[in-house]
């Protein structure tokens, strides 16, 4: 009885979406978590490579003489992306119900959505040295961005969404 006094009462609030934290949060994780894969996989003895390699898109080759300035353009420049994924998301969430009613599955898609648009349209449009990596490591950076890219931004805008 007293579950449906309770469900007879029951009143929805509107939610309000939150924006700013959901790109914010999403962003903030991913371009960390991001940073420290390809640290850990690419250059552990050596970790501002990557951001120099980051900064190669915009500087080329002088990136890698530039020292701590390059580093930082690098860090600068990869959580704008990491943020900008982020916002993709978030405004597709508010047309899209489902990518936030099934933030886990759509997460992982957009990881690898993410993953084609940075190495078939990013990279090859910027200035960063041409190389070409072995399968292994492109295989494991795509499952990567499955899980540490498209799912924690997915999941962020879920949370701040409801």
């Amino acid at each position: 009885m007293a579950d449906t006094v309770r469900g007879a009462f029951a009143v929805s609030l509107p939610v309000t979406p939150r924006p700013f934290p959901a790109i914010f949060v999403g962003g903030l994780i991913v371009g960390m978590l991001d940073l420290l894969y390809a640290i850990v996989v690419y250059s552990p003895r050596k970790p501002i490579l990557i951001p120099q390699t980051i900064a190669s898109g915009v500087l080329g080759l002088k990136s890698y003489s530039g020292g701590m300035e390059s580093a930082a353009l690098g860090v600068v420049l990869h959580f704008i992306i990491a943020l900008g994924a982020a916002t993709v998301y978030y405004v597709a969430s508010c047309k899209l119900d489902f990518l936030v009613e099934r933030a886990v599955l759509c997460g992982l898609l957009y990881g690898a959505l993410v993953y084609l648009f940075m190495h078939w349209i990013v990279v090859p449009l910027s200035a960063a040295p041409k190389g070409n990596a072995a399968l292994i490591y492109k295989v494991c950076e795509f499952v990567w961005h499955w899980f540490g890219v498209g799912l924690p931004i997915a999941l962020s805008v879920r949370h701040y969404s409801r």
